[in-house]
């Protein structure tokens, strides 16, 4: 018998990475929905008898889906397939209904291990053909999902640290010219000062900067949190930064190498500025950022008065080997 799947996901990356992974010799039929919106429609349609649900997404996310789905009883087992791989998104997916949880990047092994741990997989003599291959992924949409990635892994290591829960975001990608990066800093337009920290990096072909942009509001709770006196002594700031930028820049640079095979060197940190606004930080370092691939993220902690972006910008020389290796995902 044939069963409907439905690949709930923003990123065409991960739904075509999502519906290779399956079993090929699963009989199923499957859908494809780029929101929960989408999702909850396809469900109630009957094409989401099992369905493999990211938990970023716009319109509705995927802890709104699972509460839709339980609200109003629907026939679907959910299992979430995210970047955000904190203990805590774990039990909040497990109380909202969901069967269980894959990490991103997906592989055929794990999935085809949880299909039977439930006995979801039925094997046929033939699966029918997937139209993974029909599904159009552009080199923005693989970022993206790269940053996504990512971005999970850095609120990961942050939330074990700290023991709280890290909002994630969808990563804002971009190629832009440095004129444009105060437009592209949406999230700190209610924040009138910042600080900064930058780190450089490289690998082989790649090369760029890390700034984290620290909102001066967050200090004081942040250095809490850490178990340091003093927060608002100018020593106490600069630790937290450096802190945090470790932290955060260290573990999304070591994202990104799984996922491209790839190493990264790492400078040492250098605080760029403090307590400034973001169109004095840019202004004052235009001369060091061209034409640039860039990467943002907003870190937020919940229950805290606590954010701070990253923003990876990567040179314009490093674009031609980032599309090199990002096909190897898209293949």
């Amino acid at each position: 018998m044939t069963i409907p799947v439905l690949i709930c996901d923003d990123s065409a990356l991960a739904r075509k990475q999502m519906a290779r992974t399956l079993p090929k010799e699963w009989d199923v039929d499957i859908t494809f929905a780029a929101n929960g919106a989408e999702g909850i429609e396809a469900i109630k349609a009957g094409q989401g008898e099992v369905v493999f649900l990211d938990l970023n997404m716009p319109v509705m996310d995927g802890y709104e889906v699972l509460e839709s789905i339980q609200q109003n009883d629907l026939p679907a087992l959910v299992i979430v397939v995210s970047g955000d791989i904190q203990i805590k998104a774990h039990e909040r997916v497990k109380a909202l209904g969901a069967l269980d949880f894959i990490q991103k990047p997906v592989s055929a092994e794990a999935i085809s291990h949880i299909l039977q741990e439930y006995g979801i997989l039925t094997l046929e003599n033939e699966g029918e053909t997937t139209d993974e291959d029909m599904i159009e992924v552009d080199m923005r949409d693989a970022c993206q999902e790269v940053a996504n990635v990512a971005m999970g892994r850095a609120a990961d290591l942050l939330s074990k640290l700290l023991d709280v829960f890290v909002l994630l975001p969808i990563p804002n990608v971009n190629v832009l010219e440095v004129s444009e990066l105060t437009m592209a800093l949406k999230a700190t337009e209610e924040n009138p000062t910042i600080s900064a920290l930058c780190q450089g990096f490289i690998g082989a072909g790649i090369a760029g900067e890390a700034l984290l942009l620290f909102h001066d509001s967050s200090f004081n709770d942040m250095a809490k949190l850490m178990g340091l006196s003093n927060p608002e002594d100018e020593a106490t700031e600069i630790e937290v930064m450096i802190d945090t930028g470790n932290v955060l820049i260290g573990a999304f640079l070591n994202g990104i190498s799984e996922q491209l095979d790839m190493q990264f060197s790492q400078s040492h940190p250098v605080v760029l500025g403090r307590h400034c606004t973001v169109n004095e930080l840019i202004h004052d370092n235009s001369a060091k950022w061209h034409r640039t691939l860039a990467m943002e993220i907003n870190y937020r902690i919940e229950d805290h008065n606590i954010q701070c972006d990253l923003l990876l910008l990567f040179t314009e020389d490093s674009i031609p080997t980032m599309n090199f290796k990002l096909g190897y995902l898209l293949d």
